[in-house]
């Protein structure tokens, strides 16, 4: 038996290792067309920065690894050109060569090639991806003959990795984003610290634009957004995504879809005998059924391996399983995270749901370095059932986000948290966990026993109900919405006909720093009577969404009397 497989990397060295394996006899040919068959994609942006300083060690293995190890015939600079799916073979074109190649089971796994927008200018030389061992290579080069200035085109995760390993070698780097925010998949009070990480890396973001050409010049080039502002750049990078790399394999009449192979729930695609797996796949979301690639290498190595089961083993094969998207990405000295559904994609599908605002430290409190994780949930409104996760902090969020991922895997819900079963001493975590503590805000909100009103209902709310800040008076002096009335959830109980006077009938919604005692205080406003909420998250959230717009929206009480 030929099993043929196109693309190395990820999912296609996946499936090959695996299929070797599981069968010995078989002739197993892999054609890469890059130079590199098996390297560290993902730590490019690192060799970039300086941080991997040896290139060898982004090879993972070579054609002559692979070959002692696995007996795999492996052909790089061999690229696929054609395939006739009714006489199963395939045709390639090598250095000075082209051949057809004949097979039993063909595994496709050709991945996807950087976006190139339609903008004049961006076939200048000094406009470059990182996606390869020689595009990191480059960019080497680049940074020690001298380059002082970069421009990142798109703040995605390889954007933002791109931009700060450019910055740790000290060159001044821009970053272009149309989104409204780095980091897009990001719920927008999540970006806002990793926006003001970015800044602190000294970093100049540019969001909500487009860049509109490149102009050439002698000694640099200029990117011109669409605002007319100018950015002069040695170096330009191109970060603004990608496109399934799948012309020969759509032209031979393999199912496609916006330019993805359509596979079915063990990779199979509509050709008999022809598999595909990684960045250049149709994905089925597991939470909220969107089709879509998913470009991400845990996934992809997964696929390839359950495609070797289905063609060696197929009565016992198990479905490739639907992804939820988990991704991390670190952005100096703080961890961005993130699983399942955000609001966005949850609103396009439909999704009635609820979110959650936690701020628990990683830690116990108590002992040194305590910092907080900034924690987004987004649960179904109608049972709890889990549908996504987001986190930002400097320490803990892979931990609580892999914890949060496995859930939503197993279809666990919201309270089901409550009773996990979590690694606990007080370097590495706290008695109740923030994963526990979600379970906990979660099953509240489920049960009734609390109620929560978000960042974004703040001018309705401002007109309709009176706020209530629960803060100390120090507290409050840092920053409050106008109009608001504090009183110290310490003392509420003995001013309650000081709420009521000021309520004058309207909601009370009450806030705090991070939620913890205005959900304790709307508790005792509840039962004495008041049409009562809780800000999800308190100020650490409000001012995160409202990021740059928080001097126009919050006062201070020092402010108030200068003026």
């Amino acid at each position: 038996m030929r099993i043929v497989v196109v693309g190395g990397v990820a999912g296609g060295m996946s499936s090959a290792a695996r299929a070797r394996r599981l069968d010995e006899n078989a002739e197993i040919v892999v054609l890469e067309r890059g130079a590199h068959v098996s390297f560290a994609n993902c730590g490019l942006p690192y060799f970039v920065g300086g941080e991997i300083t040896d290139a060898s060690k982004l090879l993972v293995q070579t054609p002559q690894s692979l070959r002692a190890a696995l007996d795999l015939d492996v052909r790089t600079r061999s690229e696929v050109i054609a395939v006739d799916t009714a006489a199963k073979n395939v045709t390639v074109r090598a250095e000075d060569d082209v051949y057809e190649l004949s097979y039993d089971a063909l595994v496709l796994s050709p991945g996807a090639s950087a976006l190139r927008p339609p903008l004049r200018g961006l076939d200048s030389p000094r406009v470059r991806t990182l996606r390869t061992v020689e595009d990191a290579l480059s960019l080497r080069d680049e940074v020690h003959d001298g380059a002082r200035r970069a421009v990142v085109l798109g703040a995605g995760f390889i954007g933002i990795e791109a931009a700060e390993a450019l910055a740790q070698q000290g060159l001044d780097v821009s970053v272009v984003e149309l989104a409204p925010h780095p980091l897009p998949p990001l719920e927008t009070e999540l970006a806002w610290l990793v926006t003001e990480q970015l800044v602190e890396l000294g970093i100049t973001v540019r969001t909500g634009i487009a860049a509109a050409s490149v102009e050439r010049g002698e000694d640099a080039d200029t990117v011109v957004l669409a605002d007319g502002s100018r950015l002069e750049a040695d170096i330009i990078v191109l970060s603004v995504g990608v496109r399934p790399d799948t012309a020969p394999f759509e032209a031979a009449g393999i199912a496609c879809e916006r330019g993805a192979i359509v596979v079915d729930a063990h990779g199979r695609t509509s050709a008999p005998g022809v598999w595909a797996a990684g960045d250049a796949t149709v994905s089925v979301d597991a939470v909220t059924g969107i089709r879509r690639p998913v470009t991400l290498a845990g996934p992809a190595n997964r696929a390839g391996r359950l495609i070797a089961d289905d063609i060696l083993r197929p009565d016992t094969a198990r479905a490739v399983p639907q992804p939820v998207g988990t991704a991390i990405v670190r952005v100096g000295e703080l961890t961005a995270a993130l699983t399942g559904a955000n609001r966005s994609s949850l609103d396009a599908a439909g999704v009635s749901h609820r979110t959650l605002h936690l701020h628990p430290n990683q830690h116990a409190g108590y002992f040194p370095g305590a910092s907080q994780v900034h924690l987004v949930v987004q649960i179904r409104a109608s049972d709890g059932l889990l549908l996504g996760a987001q986190a930002v902090g400097n320490e803990g969020v892979d931990k609580r986000i892999d914890v949060l991922a496995t859930a939503i895997r197993a279809g666990m819900r919201v309270d089901d948290l409550i009773d996990l079963d979590l690694a606990y001493a007080p370097p590495y975590g706290q008695a109740k966990d923030a994963i526990n503590l979600t379970g906990m805000v979660g099953e509240n909100v489920m049960t009734g026993t609390l109620t929560l009103w978000y960042p974004e209902h703040l001018d309705n709310v401002r007109d309709s109900a009176l706020i209530l800040d629960v803060r100390t008076p120090a507290e409050y002096a840092t920053g409050f919405v106008p109009g608001s009335l504090n009183i110290p959830h310490t003392e509420l109980r003995d001013r309650l006909d000081e709420v009521r006077d000021a309520a004058a009938g309207r909601p009370v919604r009450v806030m705090c720093q991070s939620g913890v005692r205005s959900g304790i205080a709307h508790r005792v406003l509840a039962q004495s009577g008041f049409d009562s909420a809780s800000l999800s998250g308190g100020m650490l959230t409000l001012q995160a969404w409202l990021g740059a717009r928080q001097s126009d929206v919050l006062e201070r009480p020092e402010v108030l009397a200068r003026a």
